[in-house]
């Protein structure tokens, strides 16, 4: 029997009677005695850490006074003059050095969607304007890489040749080779991701610079349209990044984000005429944005746009595909409790979907909606979010392993993280050239820990029994990537000014009085 056993039942059984008895004093005892344990509380710590993150993913010309991640240093500095354009900077994907558009867009969409629905949590922490420019590391990026309002460069490095070795960005040697998309080389999913991307973060510089907001929005514009009218599906990044789910999903994201970003009604209209693309989903991710953009709409619908409930009856099955307990659950949960999508970092799936779940049960609250029913069983909103609480502090700790899968955070956290900058001294250490078979025979296969902490890095993550093994070689449960993180970013965010009383009021719903 896992979770402690039978003394971990009565003590749960116990605290469920306590609650249904109003006993405030046993609460606060229960409150004490998790955050005593260090279980994943401090989330301000774990939200400076995420976003610290992106400064390590950093490519191009580093800023001199303000870079925080020291081990890194400038690289790709020539990108994109193949083809006489500036693509230097943005972010690198994950553990390697190849820029694929895409996934990158997607990173700075969620990063922006949480600056907008959690800004004043996150300022209340000082951590604003660090993720304001994180965000604006990426948008400066796409603005870059679209080049006309027919061209958008989509990838830089051949991901191929770059996975053959194991270089420092710094060192890095092998082809910057460049990928677009143009009317007679379409990909609309990577120019409606880039036009959602835009478009969230112009609202997020609106009032911090409103000629570089104007600037997003207008180039937002010509990629939707772009992406419309050359329909196509992209599969320039493949095998790495492949199109299963289509563009339609990313045309609908993309067309609420300028919605919201302009408050031009015929991007809502666009929804609403296409709202026969929109069915229910499982999963949030890079491939597939149907949840979020769901989420959107519903808002928009229980605002009173009553030709938008298919949105809102699909984020409700999203709801009910995740949830424990219902009727119709499709993601299952390990011993442990985590979401399992599958096992190619999952933890990708996991944040997304918290993610997700924390914003539509804000949705739902605002509009006084009680919850969402799933078959016979009704999940309140604070179930829901207490139920999304569990995947963050999961992820924090609070799991069978004992440990953070956060690189930095917590007393235990992966030390072999499948990362080429991250395991290889730096270049500020080892001035040095590291070549792709040194880098291969002396760091890919040392036993030793990373010589630089990657601080803020998510990992894949466990396997389907909770167990985990911090082997360098293993990138499906050790490597990091930009948009895991940007979910997190908006999986911890709403937890930052909680107040004491909803505190323990979600801890002790999340107990469910029931193993």
């Amino acid at each position: 029997m896992r979770g402690g056993g039978i003394i971990m039942i009565w003590g749960k059984l116990i605290l469920c009677m306590l609650m249904f008895l109003g006993n405030s004093e046993s609460s606060e005892i229960r409150v004490v005695e998790e955050e005593d344990d260090g279980v994943g509380y401090n989330y301000r710590d774990a939200l400076s850490k995420g976003i610290l993150y992106f400064e390590g993913q950093r490519s191009g010309k580093l800023p001199s006074t303000t870079q925080r991640v020291s081990w890194r240093g400038d690289s790709a500095l020539s990108d994109g003059f193949p083809d006489n354009v500036s693509l230097v900077g943005g972010y690198y994907d994950a553990g390697d050095n190849v820029k694929f558009g895409w996934p990158m867009s997607f990173t700075v969409s969620l990063l922006s969607w949480s600056a907008i629905e959690y800004r004043n949590e996150i300022s209340s922490v000082n951590q604003l304007s660090y993720l304001q420019t994180a965000i604006r590391w990426g948008t400066d990026f796409i603005l870059r890489s679209h080049t006309s309002p027919t061209t958008l460069y989509t990838q830089v490095g051949d991901g191929n040749k770059d996975h053959e070795c194991w270089e420092r960005p710094e060192d890095m040697d092998t082809p910057r080779t460049l990928y677009k998309i143009t009317p007679t080389s379409p990909g609309s999913e990577a120019a409606a991701e880039s036009a959602a991307a835009l478009a969230a973060a112009s609202i997020v510089f609106k009032d911090v610079d409103s000629a570089y907001s104007a600037r997003l929005l207008s180039h937002s514009k010509s990629l939707f349209q772009f992406a419309d009218k050359y329909r196509g599906s992209y599969q320039a990044s493949c095998p790495f990044y492949c199109s299963y789910s289509g563009y339609q999903d990313e045309l609908i994201w993309a067309a609420v984000w300028l919605y919201k970003a302009s408050g031009d009604e015929s991007y809502l209209n666009y929804a609403s005429t296409n709202q026969g693309w929109s069915h229910a989903v499982n999963e949030f991710s890079w491939d597939n944005k149907f949840a979020g953009a769901q989420t959107l709409l519903a808002k928009e619908f229980l605002s009173g746009k009553t030709n938008l409930r298919k949105f809102k009856s699909d984020v409700d099955s999203f709801v009910c595909a995740l949830m424990p307990g219902s009727s119709s659950v499709q993601i299952q949960t390990t011993p442990g409790g985590l979401l399992y999508t599958r096992d190619s970092s999952n933890l990708q799936y996991t944040t997304s979907a918290t993610m997700v779940l924390l914003a539509y049960s804000k949705v739902l609250n605002s509009a006084n909606v009680k919850g969402v029913q799933c078959g016979s069983v009704n999940f309140s909103t604070s179930q829901i979010k207490a139920f999304a609480k569990s995947q963050v502090d999961y992820i924090l700790g609070n799991n069978p392993m004992k440990m953070s899968y956060m690189v930095g955070f917590g007393s235990k956290y992966p030390m072999q993280l499948h990362h080429r900058g991250s395991s290889i001294p730096s270049i500020h250490v080892q001035s040095n050239k590291v070549g792709c078979n040194e880098g291969l025979s002396t760091w890919y296969s040392s036993p030793k820990s990373n010589p630089n902490t990657h601080v803020g890095a998510i990992v894949g993550g466990p396997n389907s029994n909770d167990r985990f093994s911090d082997v360098r070689s293993d990138y499906s449960h050790l490597e990091t990537t930009t948009y895991m993180n940007a979910a997190f970013v908006g999986s911890v965010a709403p937890f930052l000014a909680q107040s004491k009383t909803e505190y323990k009021h979600i801890h002790l719903t999340a107990l469910h009085c029931v193993e």
